[in-house]
């Protein structure tokens, strides 16, 4: 069945929200009910959302003013109890929209875990953690990071303690509940998040499995930029009459972030390029893609021949390294990083204004998941592109992908930022 649906839609292309509605229901409802509901009210203000005082002071001393499109539509059906499935790019608010959710419906008086999220990466839920913690600063919410890499002891003896939600990775997650130390009676919330990127990463039986675990009556949310079969089957097995949120990609648009590229015709010359570039980067925060460990590697050892300050992380780092690193990048002591697409998702650091493609992703969608680091929630940010002969094609698709314009670099870079 879930075939039929792969084979209809063309490589890279999106469904028209009606189509996809009428084909699932056609293929997932086989009692003739209609299995998604969409869900339309807009709320154009944190304020008009009926949320607690202290949430709402979380969420304006963490930043926010205005909530964004997805925010807008999906903070309130989780405040009610619905299991939702939120589909809209990374780097639009979706972290903030299911912590808002979790943190409104929590009772703060049992400290017991309540709420369980997941997601593909230990940065990403490191990430969340953060995200969970500062908006419910106020409310006293009590918050752990399950992840690999970690102690078990210490996860367990913090878990022992008490709290009120757990962000984690499947695995560790899943140890620590078949080991008894996170105990599921109380869970009341359960949250994916990136479920396309969980799901292509092989963690689809480790997720059955917490599911199986946990008590039956609980609210899902699955949140996702792309809704996969796999991920529309879990929605199916799990969820109860979920409302579905559709942030469409034209309404994601890359705004306030001007993007350029450089045409490099030979690979070799990228370095060259870089090079030239530095200074610019250097007087900002500034993020550099690849798209293979070994060449963060390779170009990290090239920048700094040069003496050039940079850091870089990759997937072959252990957990602690990869702390470290992105702990002085944040803090602004180390002010280029060099990485490749697997922590796009985890990196969000607030004065990161400067993206460079040096190799362009491999996936249209992996442009906005990188670029979409600077300039996020309508700050400003520059992505600079470099493209050889044959990176040509790429670019063109990227532009009719995400319906841009990407121009030539203009000699001024650095007034830009």
């Amino acid at each position: 069945m879930l075939a039929v649906m792969a084979s209809m839609a063309p490589e890279g292309s999106q469904f028209d929200a009606r189509q996809f509605d009428a084909k699932m229901n056609e293929l997932l409802g086989s009692d003739g009910t209609e299995f998604f509901t969409s869900y339309d009210e807009v709320y154009d203000s944190f304020d008009a959302m009926g949320l607690q005082e202290n949430l709402l002071r979380g969420i304006y001393a963490y930043g926010f003013e205005k909530p964004s499109a997805i925010q807008q539509r999906g903070i309130v059906p989780f405040c009610k109890g619905l299991d939702v499935i939120q589909q809209a790019q990374s780097g639009t608010g979706k972290t903030a929209t299911f912590c808002s959710g979790i943190l409104q419906q929590l009772d703060y008086g049992l400290v017991e875990c309540q709420a369980l999220v997941l997601a593909p990466t230990r940065e990403l839920a490191q990430q969340i953690e953060k995200v969970m913690r500062a908006l419910g600063d106020y409310l006293g919410v009590k918050v752990h990071a399950c992840v690999g890499g970690t102690s078990v002891r210490e996860d367990q003896r913090i878990l022992q303690s008490g709290v009120h939600v757990v962000v984690g990775t499947p695995g560790r997650v899943f140890d620590m509940l078949r080991r008894q130390s996170l105990r599921p009676d109380h869970i009341k919330m359960f949250v994916l998040d990136e479920a396309d990127e969980m799901l292509s990463r092989g963690f689809k039986d480790q997720i059955y499995d917490i599911f199986q675990l946990l008590p039956s009556k609980i609210q899902v949310g699955v949140f996702s930029a792309t809704m996969p079969p796999e991920a529309l089957e879990i929605t199916r097995k799990f969820m109860n009459k979920p409302v579905r949120i559709l942030v469409k990609r034209d309404e994601l648009t890359l705004e306030g972030i001007k993007q350029f590229h450089v045409n490099v015709d030979k690979e070799e010359w990228k370095l060259e390029t870089l090079c030239d570039l530095y200074e610019t980067l250097a007087i900002t925060q500034s993020v550099i893609f690849v798209n293979t460990r070994r060449k963060v590697d390779w170009l990290t050892d090239k920048m700094r021949s040069r003496d050039h300050t940079v850091s870089a992380t990759h997937g072959d780092m252990d957990q602690n390294t990869r702390d470290i690193i992105m702990r002085e990048f944040r803090s602004g002591s180390s002010r280029v990083l060099i990485t490749t697409d697997l922590l796009a998702r985890g990196i969000d650091v607030q004065q990161v204004s400067l993206v460079i493609n040096y190799d362009l992703p491999t996936q249209p969608e992996n442009y906005l998941h990188r670029i979409g680091r600077s300039g996020r929630f309508g700050r400003k940010g520059v992505a600079i592109n470099f493209v050889t002969k044959d990176d040509e094609r790429m670019l063109f698709d990227i532009q009719k992908f995400y319906n841009v314009v990407v121009e030539e670099l203009p000699a001024n870079v650095a007034d830009l930022l």
